[in-house]
């Protein structure tokens, strides 16, 4: 699939060290290519839990019969100051 920036895109492997879980939601920010992107994760609250970029194959678009569920993070991200 053809991913632009500002899509919503579905994690498909887990990333521990930023505390992500295969099936987290992110939105494309950059693109550097068609099979090169930054992605951010944010939280429930509107905070970003991590920025990392990724391969197309890392990803895959939202499904039809995808459910959007809430799951606590591993570790705290830095308040903003």
């Amino acid at each position: 699939m053809a991913y632009k920036e500002r899509d919503t895109v579905v994690l498909v492997r887990d990333i521990p060290e930023h505390s992500l879980r295969a099936g987290d939601l992110g939105a494309i920010v950059h693109a550097y290519s068609v099979e090169d992107f930054e992605v951010e994760f944010i939280r429930a609250s509107g905070q970003t839990q991590a920025v990392v970029r990724l391969p197309a194959g890392d990803l895959r678009a939202i499904r039809d019969q995808d459910l959007i569920a809430v799951r606590q993070a591993d570790h705290q991200v830095p308040e903003a100051t």
